[in-house]
């Protein structure tokens, strides 16, 4: 029984672990014994998607005269205002009635908005004045709607 096949056993395996082979330290090591050492980059890996800029958005950002948002004119912001007081509403109040941020207005009035059509309606029939268009700061005419 002593000299049977079961006590020599030959296990061939490569040296080192999958994580081994990740780390910096293996790779040069690797190299410098001259084996093939392969490296990708997964594209845009471990960001988080939302907020990776484009060049599109970037060059937004410079705000360079053929490229810029465009912002509502101080004088919409001077009419929401108005029309605002007049209704006796804080900028909370307005937002409440629109279902909008309170910042969404306070931007609106100081000019730094990006213009929305669908927020300038409800403002426009929250204070029953005209924000777009030529007669702006008239007030709204209450026609019936076109279907």
């Amino acid at each position: 029984m002593a000299e049977s096949d079961w006590d020599t056993v030959t296990v061939l395996r490569k040296k080192g672990s999958a994580a081994q082979a990740k780390s910096k330290q293996a790779v040069i090591a690797a190299q410098r014994r001259g084996e093939d050492v392969e490296t990708t980059k997964k594209w845009a890996a471990g960001q988080n998607k939302q907020h990776v800029v484009t060049k599109n958005t970037a060059k937004l950002d410079r705000e360079t005269e053929e490229l810029h948002h465009d912002r509502v004119p101080l004088e919409v912001g001077k009419v929401i205002q108005q029309g605002r007081q007049n209704k006796g509403l804080t900028q909370k109040d307005l937002a409440t009635k629109i279902n909008e941020k309170p910042q969404v207005i306070a931007d609106y009035e100081s000019g730094k908005a990006i213009p929305n059509n669908q927020v300038m309606g409800k403002i426009e029939r929250a204070i029953g004045l005209k924000l777009r268009g030529k007669d702006i700061g008239l007030p709204l005419e209450a026609g019936p709607k076109k279907k």
